[in-house]
Order: structure tokens, then sequence, then C-alpha cells
């Protein structure tokens, strides 16, 4: 009696930076070829100017060190970013405004008399650097949790569930990598797959034990819903508890399909025309119509998602305008105290008591 044979298995190399640009010369970007190039031509060109009267050795002291930065900021790579893209981010982070407030209605001056007596936590008096509102990509969150994100389109965020790949069969690990390629094949889109971790809060558990304890049926049961209660709070006090997340974020550009034949087929655009294409869609120019079909066009890719990826047992869960602020504002301050929920009351929302103004907490009115 033979055993079955193996079932054959695929591999698959796959970079790990897919979004790593194209080469156009001799293993160079064509960023990376501009920049040697200009730079080349400028110091050809000081040469051609200056050698009359400059001596070469002084004009090598002055071209070399030039030279050399360039390559280094050409050629050199950190974390995945050239060290050109590094240095104009550095500068631009320089440049920024340290004070950012997040107030859409606008930044008033603060009163003379407490600026006249404002100090800094060392006792010296605070420098004149003015705030200013924090420009965020998120605009608005909608009441069906679509999030406006301005000239770059409209998002919605869903949350995915996962599927445990390594104990799975060879033919179910198949079977699970068709139908997740079937759904990238499909898009049309940009889609994010973010994974992210989040702090573990286990106090609603812990009381929660705690409180249904006394009335279990047996004190023996009494007793071991105690002991785990006290196990989570030595946990939680030990080690920083985290938890995975795993967001389906679908994007929605406006203005990204033009009318205009003559600006290319869907094979691709050319690079003027798609460079005036990105700079059209940085236009705020989006009517109304436009994006309730591209809120339209969301709503069916997410819709596609959920039946696509379901019978695998991945779930997507879309989030509504709560859950899907509370996911920008974790995403925003991590290390918050208070964990962001959907229950919080947003800072533009009338705040009601749940008792009359006349009535106390037991609903007597007073004599």
């Amino acid at each position: 009696m033979s055993s079955p044979a193996p079932h054959p298995r695929y591999a698959v190399r796959i970079p790990a930076d897919v979004d790593r640009e194209d080469t156009v010369l001799a293993q160079l970007t064509a960023r990376q070829l501009l920049l040697l190039s200009v730079t080349g031509v400028v110091l050809y060109g000081l040469w051609t100017v200056s050698h009359p009267f400059v001596p070469a050795a002084v004009f090598l002291v002055v071209a070399l060190p030039v030279a050399g930065a360039t390559a280094v900021l050409a050629l050199g790579h950190r974390d995945g970013l050239s060290l050109d893209r590094l240095c104009l981010a550095a500068m631009r982070q320089r440049t920024t405004p340290r004070h950012q407030i997040a107030a859409p209605e606008g930044i008033h001056p603060p009163p003379t008399w407490l600026a006249r007596y404002a100090t800094t936590p060392d006792g010296r008096k605070p420098t004149d650097s003015a705030a200013v509102p924090l420009q965020l990509p998120a605009r608005d969150v909608t009441d069906t949790g679509v999030i406006d994100l301005g000239p770059d389109g409209l998002a919605v965020i869903g949350v995915c569930g996962t599927v445990n790949f390594a104990l799975r069969t060879a033919t179910e690990q198949e079977s699970l990598v068709g139908v997740f390629g079937r759904y990238l094949h499909s898009l049309t889109a940009p889609v994010q797959i973010l994974v992210r971790a989040e702090r573990l809060d286990l106090n609603a558990q812990i009381a929660e034990l705690y409180e249904c304890a006394p009335a279990l049926p047996h004190p023996a049961l009494e007793a071991a819903a105690r002991e785990h209660a006290d196990y989570l709070v030595a946990l939680a006090d030990r080690v920083d508890l985290l938890r995975r997340q795993v967001l389906l974020v679908l994007r929605e550009p406006l203005l990204s399909h033009s009318s205009n034949p003559a600006e290319g087929d869907g094979a691709g655009p050319r690079t003027l025309t798609g460079f005036a294409r990105r700079r059209h869609s940085r236009q705020p120019s989006a009517s109304a119509a436009t994006r309730r079909a591209a809120e339209a066009r969301l709503t069916r890719r997410l819709t596609e998602a959920v039946e696509l990826l379901g019978p695998i047992g991945i779930t997507v869960t879309p989030l509504d305008a709560g859950e899907a602020t509370a996911v920008l504002s974790a995403a925003c301050n991590p290390d918050g105290l208070l964990r962001p929920s959907s229950e919080i009351a947003g800072a533009d929302e009338v705040i009601t008591a749940t008792t009359g103004p006349y009535e106390d907490h037991e609903g007597r009115e007073p004599p």
C-alpha cells in the first residue's frame, strides 16, 4: 500500500520593496540620474568659467566635496528611502511650526494679561512662536463612516478578522491563497492593509469578574473567578499588553477618471499627462454628485471585500462614524491615558444630562 504523493508546493519570490522605482540606466533610477547629471553639468560649467584664473587644485578642493555629497544623497538609502528625500523631509520638519493646535474654528491670540505673566517651566519668557492650525489628512467623518480626505478623495475603514494559516493543510493553504489572490486581482483602486498594535485594557474584564464572582452557584467557581481576576491584574502590572488589529482601508480618489480621451487610455498615462492629472486631482473642485458617486463606489468595493474574503473565514466589519473617529484618534495619540472610543463625545457635540435640571440622581424634585 503506497502513501499518497505529497501535494506540490509552489514558491514565488516577492520583492520586499514593492514600491521600488524602476531603473533607467546603469541600475540608477530617473531621480538618481537627474541629481547626478545636474550636479555634473553645474560643476563642469563652473570649471569652464573659472579655469582661466582658478587653479585646478583649488577647484578640486571645492568640487570634490560637492560631488561626494551629491553621490551620497543620490545613492544612499535608509529605511527604504533615499537620503535626498530624508533631507527634504528633515528640512520640512525643521521649518514647520512646533505649536500646532487642533482648532478648526481658528486660533485666537492669548489675552494680553496672560501673555505678560506666562513663563516656561524653567522660568523664562516664552518665545514669540505663533501657533498654526493642525493640518491632518482627514477633514471630516460622515455619519456613514466615510472619511473625507479633501483633495485626496474619500476612504472607508473595515476591521478584518484573521485566520490561522500555519495550522491548515497544504490544500487548505492553497485555497486560502487562491481566494486572497482573486481579491487582489479584483482591485481597481487604492487599498491599504494595516496591521497595528494597540494597548490592551483589561479593566473592564477584571471589574466584571469581581462583580459576577459572588453570583456563581458554587464557592469553588467564585474562588476560581477571583483567582483569574487577580492573575489578570498581576499580568497587566507586569507587562505592557498589546493586541493586534487588522484594518482594511479603501480609498477612492476624486476626479481620477478624466472624460477627455486625449489624455490617455487605461493602459497608463504618459508622464506629462499623469503629472497634469495629479495637479488637477489636487484641486478641491469635486461637486456633490462626484462625492456621492465616490461614496457609492466605496460601498460597492467594501461589499465585494466582505463577499470575497468571507468564504475563507476573514470577516470584514465596516466602521461607523464613531468607530472610524476612534481609530483615527488612536492613531494620532496611541499612548493617551483615555482610550479613544465611539462612546466618547466629540469636541463639537453637546453633552446633555440624563436627569432633568431640577431633579437629583434618584429622580426626585427638590422641595
